[in-house]
Parts: structure tokens; C-alpha cells; sequence
């Protein structure tokens, strides 16, 4: 485990999968700390792929792969190859065992860079391999409500910025994989209210680049947290359904989602899937801003 401290915030970083496990800033704790209970992650990274596939198997020039939810790169260990005051690097490289079930040679780095209330996270995916590489990756970060009141059905509220009206969006609805079907959600002047029903749907993802920023906020409406980012895709999860007192919610930026229902095409022709040349890399980045951090000017 490592930690990165500044003048305002701390964060935690874990050894296995690279997984940001605690954001700390005035005594108060703002990442989710993995009861399993509910949900025994902080904020994994999702990678090669982001959700499900249609009965956990893909094809890929005519053999037929396992892999579960949201890929390996989760559950292994990861080095820590860079280090500076503010700043660290872990790296992952393919292996014997990932190439079993995902026949692409790659070297993954997850970075986390601290600058005043802000935390960027870094992803650099390499292709080390000889021919077109096909992948996904994602985040899946977990943030305490303010103030939870379980005898209540608030739990705050999002804010999307004050020219979003509404929103398009998709959900899982068998084996965590999506149908054709889209929902329209209305916002109240870019504000989403979070409730214990809200879930009921158990996920929105939000595709075709509708979300760049997103701030979670107290049921005053008090901002504490947002997510900045230039991902395709972006989701909001929370376990409700399971767990009504469940005490957090997940906001994810994403490259890639899950199945469609029945989906029985090659790997390469999945929605959102994402493609490297051999030798080349892809390099990109997304921020958790802690908005009731005050900064010094």
C-alpha cells in the first residue's frame, strides 16, 4: 500500500489491482471502504473489458474465451514503478495466465496524481503484441452519501451541469447485460435527486459522450465531490435494490460497457470496444475533485 499526502488531501493506494482505496481530507473519508456486506471494493479498474459479457464468454478468430465481470486486471498485482511526492505509477504486464483467457500481449499503467483538492487518474494501455489489440477499460469508484438517514428515502442528489435538461440512458436487464431499450431521465435544472428508489433500475449508463462532469452533493445540496472526465461512457450504480441502507454510490467513467442480450458476435465487433496498433498506445485520464476542499490562492 502507498500513500500520497499534499497540503489538502491523502489518498491510499493498494499494491493488488492498483485500486485507489481511501480519500481523506479534514478528518472525513469520502471513498467507500469495502464492507462486503454491500460491496467488498473501493474503486476498482476495469479492464479489458467493462461489465459483462453474454454468459461471461466472447470468440475471438475461432476459439471461445472465459472471463467474468469487468476483466482480471482487479484481482492481480501490480508494481509500483514510478514515485514522486504527488505522483505514482503502477504497471501491469500480460503474462502466461492473462493470455489464456484474453490472447493480447499488453503493459497497463494506472497513475494517481495529487494537485491541491483535485486527484488525476492516469490509465496508458501499450499493445506489446504483433497484431491489433481490442480492449476496454474503465473506472468504478465508491463515494459515502453525506449524512445517511436510513429511517429517510434521501440520500442527495446529482448535479449534471445547469444546461442539462435530461438524460438518455440504457440499463442492464438480464445476466448484467443491456437490451435496445432507452430510458429518458428528466433532471430539475441538472439536478438528478438520489433516493432509495432511485436504483431501481440497478444502473444507468450514459452513452454517446453525454457526461463530462458530474458532482455529487449532500441533501442540502451541498457539493463535496465530482468526477471530471472524457469518457464515452459513463455510469451511476448503487446496490440499493440488495441493501436499501446501503451508504454509497458509484460514479464511473467508462470505455466500453457490457453485452448486449444474446450477443454471440466476435470480440472485436462488441459495442464500444476499443483498438490499439501494434506498438502503439493509448494514454488518457479522468479527476476526482473533492469540492468542499477549500484551496489557498
Amino acid at each position: 500500500m502507498k500513500t500520497l499526502s499534499n497540503d489538502y488531501i491523502t489518498i491510499q493506494i493498494s499494491d493488488n489491482g492498483a485500486e485507489l482505496i481511501s480519500i481523506c481530507a479534514n478528518e472525513t473519508e469520502y471513498l467507500w471502504q469495502a464492507d462486503p456486506k454491500y460491496w467488498g471494493r473501493h474503486s476498482p479498474v476495469l479492464f479489458p473489458i467493462v461489465g459483462r459479457l453474454w454468459n461471461n464468454e466472447y470468440r475471438y478468430e475461432g476459439k471461445t474465451y472465459s472471463m467474468g465481470q469487468h476483466g482480471f486486471a482487479r484481482d492481480m498485482e501490480f508494481q509500483l514503478t514510478y514515485e514522486e511526492d504527488n505522483a505514482v505509477i503502477y504497471t501491469l504486464e500480460s503474462n502466461s495466465d492473462t493470455l489464456k483467457v484474453y490472447p493480447f500481449p499488453f503493459v497497463l499503467e494506472v497513475g494517481y496524481r495529487l494537485k491541491d483538492n483535485r486527484i488525476e487518474v492516469i490509465w496508458s494501455i501499450q499493445n506489446t503484441g504483433e497484431t491489433d489489440m481490442y480492449y476496454q477499460i474503465g473506472a468504478h469508484p465508491a463515494f459515502y452519501y453525506r449524512d445517511l438517514d436510513i429511517s429517510t428515502s434521501e440520500r442527495g442528489f446529482l448535479y449534471f451541469g445547469k444546461k442539462a435538461t435530461s438524460l438518455e440512458y440504457i440499463s442492464p436487464v438480464e445476466k448484467g447485460c443491456v437490451s435496445d431499450n432507452r430510458h429518458i431521465l428528466k433532471l430539475d435544472n441538472g439536478y438528478m435527486e438520489l433516493t432509495q428508489q432511485t436504483f431501481d433500475c440497478d444502473t444507468y449508463i450514459f452513452d454517446n459522450n453525454q457526461v463530462k462532469k458530474v458532482t455529487l452533493l449532500d441533501k442540502q445540496k451541498n457539493p463535496y465531490i465530482s468526477i471530471e472526465c472524457g469518457t464515452p461512457l459513463l455510469a451511476i450504480w448503487s446496490p440499493s435494490t440488495a441493501h436499501p441502507d446501503v451508504p454509497f454510490i458509484c460514479i464511473e467513467p467508462w470505455y466500453g460497457r457490457c453485452d448486449k442480450i444474446g450477443y454471440k458476435g466476435e470480440f472485436q465487433n462488441r459495442e464500444w470496444m476499443q483498438q490499439l496498433a501494434p506498438d502503439k498506445s493509448f494514454s488518457t485520464s479522468y479527476s476526482i475533485i473533492l469540492e468542499d476542499v477549500a484551496i489557498q490562492k
